[in-house]
């Protein structure tokens, strides 16, 4: 399993702030699946996230959340 890094920027449809960031995931080697990459984001960080800035006054769901991967490539720090 190789790791990867992939810069990314998050949006939420309702919430007017914006996610900046970077996540890192293990995959076999070949070429990055990009709808299953921002499925991961969206799921595991980006939901995260939103839910923390919210602070539970809005139920957040990963379908409102859009993902633009910037730049990948493989991880070696």
């Amino acid at each position: 399993m190789t790791p990867y890094i992939a810069e990314y920027k998050a949006t939420h449809k309702i919430v007017q702030i914006e996610e900046h960031s970077c996540f890192i995931w293990r995959q076999e080697g070949g070429e990055i699946d990009m709808d299953m990459l921002k499925g991961k984001i969206r799921r595991e960080a980006s939901l995260h996230f939103f839910n923390l800035v919210i602070g539970g006054q809005y139920q957040v769901s990963h379908e409102d959340i859009s993902v633009e991967v910037i730049k990948t490539e493989p991880f070696t720090g």
